[in-house]
């Protein structure tokens, strides 16, 4: 039996937040973080735990990805889609929080975590690209935008989570930390195309196939504009910072770990 009530799990994840992460999308940030503690709390009351909750989040968002490939597109499946898809998103929020709140976080939960978003993000557009070869009705270059998206998607994660562990071996500010203000909002709003939110959004428009290719090939083009933008700063930055050196290779520098 939980030692919670609903009332006192969401009261206190209120004061377990860490900050959003600089320039977060406007929908993760301002809409999945307030899901995904709803969520969290409701976990706390059940008696999951973080890793309980990071399983449900991959039953949800592999079983869109499962029928986005297989099933026929069209309104139906493209709003099946999208509400697995949300839904498993919000578990993934709600992982982290519940960690926080019931101090039952720990390196392979975080690790697990990121193993399963690393799944997801390169596993949806390749299910999207199965989905349209089925249809037969798609155009040979078009098929290649999902798998432009793959390819963004998989570099977008690896070079956030590599800068973030980065600026942590070096003591600089990670990628969570955010500031209040207008700047910190007007970078949520300008990263929308690069949104993961959106993305499980403009499945809705599946029945309406060209109307969701437009827009989806638009995300796509935006979100490898803003990598290419996000990289050029992170490599400048990181530049000034000073190669790690331990004593006990003889001071050979080595990569953190």
């Amino acid at each position: 039996m939980s030692e919670w009530t609903y009332r006192e799990a969401l009261s206190a994840l209120g004061g377990a937040q860490k900050a959003a992460a600089r320039g977060a999308p406007a929908y993760s940030r301002f809409v999945n973080r307030r899901i995904g503690r709803l969520v969290a709390a409701g976990a706390a009351v059940g008696g999951l735990t973080p890793n309980g909750v990071t399983g449900i989040s991959a039953l949800f968002t592999l079983s869109a990805i499962a029928l986005l490939a297989l099933a026929p597109l069209g309104l139906l499946t493209g709003a099946a889609v999208t509400v697995l898809l949300l839904v498993g998103y919000a578990f993934d929020s709600a992982d982290g929080q519940l960690a926080r709140l019931t101090g039952g976080g720990s390196p392979a939960g975080e690790w697990l975590d990121h193993v399963v978003d690393s799944i997801k993000v390169s596993a949806l557009p390749l299910a999207l690209f199965v989905g349209l070869w089925r249809t037969g009705e798609v155009a040979t270059p078009l098929l290649a935008v999902p798998l432009v998206g793959t390819l963004v998607s998989a570099v977008s994660f690896f070079t956030m989570i590599l800068t973030e562990q980065l600026r942590r071996a070096h003591g600089t500010v990670p990628l969570a930390a955010s500031g209040p203000g207008a700047r910190s909002w007007v970078r949520s709003v300008v990263a929308i195309p690069t949104d993961y939110g959106l993305q499980c959004l403009t499945f809705l428009l599946l029945g309406v196939l060209p109307v969701f290719l437009i827009l989806y090939t638009g995300i796509v083009v935006a979100t490898a504009v803003y990598l290419a933008a996000a990289c050029v700063k992170w490599y400048r930055e990181l530049s000034g910072l000073r190669t790690v050196r331990r004593p006990d290779v003889g001071g050979a520098p080595v990569s953190p770990a």
